[in-house]
């Protein structure tokens, strides 16, 4: 009875995955792949409490909005910071995948989050995407997916190493059947990093700089090693000292400076799970080297910087950014096969009674 529902279910709604991040979120439509990948960024009125602008139109707006317009960032950390608001986006999202092919019942919807992440926090990711229109929401491990995403063999049992530096958060996660073997969640990403950069800049130049110049420099020359070649930037900011607008030349050199500290305390915190996890797993990461995905993968020198101070070999997932997004895809087309890498819903588990 169950098969036949499902088949049922199948012809009448959609299947879609959801990579629910601090700073894009990225939307899978079985049959179709990738459709929206957004800032995750509301404008909302205050006046009248609605929602103006959500994803790259709600970004445009950022740091440049009227006193009664503010542009927010639901999720914080990876976890829902403003459950309303991630419920508007949620909504947002479901409904732009499904415009040109909405169907009769709510889709089936299978949602990244971070590693550690609370059951109260997994409940509010479930409840929103409920509320949002979903029929049935499936809850998955960032890492997790990404792992699946670029096919690793997660089911099996050999030990994989994955690294999910994102915008709020990094996941290190060392992966064997299905589960995590090891993992840590640590609060250093994209967004950190722009941060060291606005704090370097404001005490070294005297200059005030916004989050957008701080990644646009951030990706254009930001490296954690030297090149071969040093590279420049031109920055616009605000002067300190007399409050007028002012330009300055910054280098490679002044970026690694920057973010010196927080790269540090990312690279320890790869050498804290390496040193928990058991010794035949290790052998297997060792033999078959650790995989980076996110955005913070791209950042220039990190995988030899890694590989040389851990000794094992170090790789760049093949489109970094859309991993974990691909990976719930393929969770989508067998849900059955893929059940035990699914964070069970508490509801379904059976009383004790």
């Amino acid at each position: 009875m169950k098969k036949h529902l499902e088949k049922f279910y199948a012809l009448f709604s959609n299947d879609i995955g959801i990579d629910l991040g601090t700073a894009n979120t990225l939307v899978y439509v079985k049959g179709r792949g990738i459709v929206l990948n957004e800032p995750s960024v509301v404008a909302i009125n205050q006046k009248t409490g609605r929602v103006v602008a959500i994803g790259n139109q709600a970004k445009q707006m950022l740091g440049r909005t009227p006193g009664h317009i503010v542009a927010v960032r639901p999720l914080v950390d990876g976890v829902i910071s403003d459950f309303e608001v991630t419920e508007e986006m949620v909504t947002y999202l479901l409904n732009t995948a499904q415009k040109d092919n909405k169907k009769f019942f709510g889709p089936r919807v299978v949602v990244g989050v971070p590693s550690g992440i609370t059951s109260v926090e997994i409940r509010a990711v479930r409840d929103a995407t409920k509320n949002a229109g979903a029929r049935e929401v499936h809850i998955i491990e960032e890492p997790v997916s990404a792992a699946i995403g670029i096919k690793l063999p997660v089911m099996d049992p050999v030990g994989s190493m994955i690294i999910d530096i994102g915008g709020g958060t990094t996941d290190i996660a060392v992966i064997s059947l299905g589960g995590v073997v090891r993992s840590k969640n640590v609060r250093i990403a994209g967004d950190k990093l722009n941060t060291d950069i606005i704090s370097y800049i404001r005490s070294e130049f005297k200059i005030l700089i916004g989050e957008k110049t701080a990644e646009s420099v951030k990706i254009a020359i930001g490296s954690v090693i030297p090149g071969s070649v040093p590279m420049e930037a031109v920055i616009k900011g605000r002067d300190l000292v007399t409050g007028l607008p002012r330009e300055v030349v910054i280098t490679d050199a002044d970026i690694r400076e920057a973010i010196s500290q927080s790269v540090d305390t990312l690279v320890e915190a790869v050498k804290e799970v390496l040193e928990t996890t058991p010794p035949e797993i290790l052998s297997d990461v060792m033999h078959r080297g650790v995989y980076l995905v996110g955005g913070g993968a791209l950042i220039k020198g990190f995988p030899e910087l890694l590989n040389e101070y851990i000794k094992i070999p170090v790789y760049v997932a093949e489109d970094p950014l859309t991993a974990v997004a691909r990976g719930t895809g393929i969770v989508l087309e067998d849900l059955q096969a893929f059940a035990e890498v699914l964070i069970v819903n508490e509801d379904d588990i059976p009383s004790a009674k």
